[in-house]
Parts: C-alpha cells; structure tokens; sequence
C-alpha cells in the first residue's frame, strides 16, 4: 500500500478519490440500479489516472471500460458511440497497450516513453479524420443513431483520440477531453427521458478533469524525457 501510495501524487490520489465519490454518490442519487454502468464509470476514471502516468496499465483498463461502454450505449440506441468505442477504441487501445510496453522510459515498464509527431503526420492524420467521420456520418445514419449530429462528432474525437494514443502524442488526452465535452451534452439529452443517465453525465465530468490533468501530466513527462 505504502509502494502504491508513493506512486502517486497527492494530486492525483485526491483527483481519483474525488472522481470516485463523485460517481457513487451520483449513481446512489440518480440509478441505484444500473450496476453495469457504475461499474464502468469507476473502472473508466482509474484507467485514466494511471494513462496520466503513462502507465499501460491504463490502457488494459481501457480496453475493459470500452466493451462496458459499448454495451451501455446499445441500450440508449447510441449506436455511433457502441460502434466507436468497440469497433475502434477497444481494438485501439490493444494496439496501443503493445506499442506502450515495446517502448518504456529507459526500461521502467511502469511509464511509456513520449513521442512527438512531424508535420506530414500531422497533416496524414486531419485527412484520415475527416474521411473517418464523413464515412461514419453515413453509417451511423443508415443504423438511425439518436442525436446524429453530436455522435459523429463523438467519432470524430475519438479517432484523434485513439490515434494519438497509439502514438504515444500528449495530445490524446485533449482529444480526449473534448470527447468528454461531446459525450456529456449526447447523456444530458438522454437523461431528458431517463434521470438514470445523470450518473453517466457525472461520469464523463469526472472523466474531463482527469483528461485534462493527463494533458498536464505528460507536458511535465514530455518535458521531464527531454522530447
């Protein structure tokens, strides 16, 4: 306990502590009875204090809170997030948890090494974005996805989300809080017709001020490497 305490800041531990109790005392308020989603709430927002560490452990945490996702977006007809997170975060997320541990900070298994990416890159992945989230506009219209408009814009984020993740890029986790941003307003007007979904809000609330840490976390680590 004493080596986990160390590992962590006591930024972080009151930052993860915080979100915990955020999301149980929303789920006691508002649900109380979808087990599934608190469960992937507490999993999600761990996984992402340790990403801010740039642990891969995260990562392996990620992949269980995408399968979790998948399934709670399924149920709201959230098709565009149930294709994203299984059908692209997830399989993302493995990629990026092998690319994590093939390349450690001077062999510390526990912290991955930061990576910047040139300007033809960048420029490669804008492309691919916009053709990812015009393609997926047309999938997610055939399938009839609620709130069409703001799902794709939920795949447009994750893909530079997911991709720099994979490349090991601080600015995933920008991309990340952005796809928070989009996510809570999609629960907000779900939790229109179900008050349960106010614990999802709640969720990805909590899951904005963590990215936004992780943001801050690998400047310092970007720094800290000398990339």
């Amino acid at each position: 306990m004493k080596r986990l305490l160390d590992y962590f800041s006591k930024t972080e531990i009151f930052l993860w502590g915080f979100s915990v109790a955020l999301i149980i005392v929303s789920f006691i308020a508002f649900d109380r009875s979808s087990y599934l989603t608190l469960f992937a709430s507490l999993i999600g927002v761990t996984s992402l204090i340790l990403n801010a560490k740039g642990n891969p452990v995260g990562q392996i945490l990620m992949i269980i809170f995408s399968l979790l996702y998948g399934i709670i977006s399924y149920s709201q007809a959230y098709y565009g997030e149930m294709i994203t997170y299984l059908g692209m975060t997830m399989p993302m997320a493995v990629f990026a948890l092998v690319f994590w541990l093939r390349n450690p900070y001077k062999g510390n298994k526990l912290e991955v090494k930061v990576n910047s990416i040139i300007k033809i890159e960048q420029a490669l992945m804008w492309v691919a974005t916009v053709i990812v989230t015009v393609i997926f506009y047309f999938i997610l219209k055939y399938f009839g996805t609620a709130s069409i408009i703001m799902s794709t814009f939920s795949v447009t984020t994750s893909f530079l989300a997911v991709y720099l993740t994979f490349r090991r890029n601080p600015y995933f986790a920008l991309a990340y809080a952005a796809n928070d941003i989009v996510l809570i307003v999609l629960w907000i007007l779900a939790s229109i017709y179900d008050i349960r979904y106010i614990s999802v809000v709640v969720c990805f609330t909590a899951f904005l001020f963590n990215d936004i840490y992780g943001f801050i976390s690998w400047q310092k680590m970007k720094k800290r490497q000398g990339v």
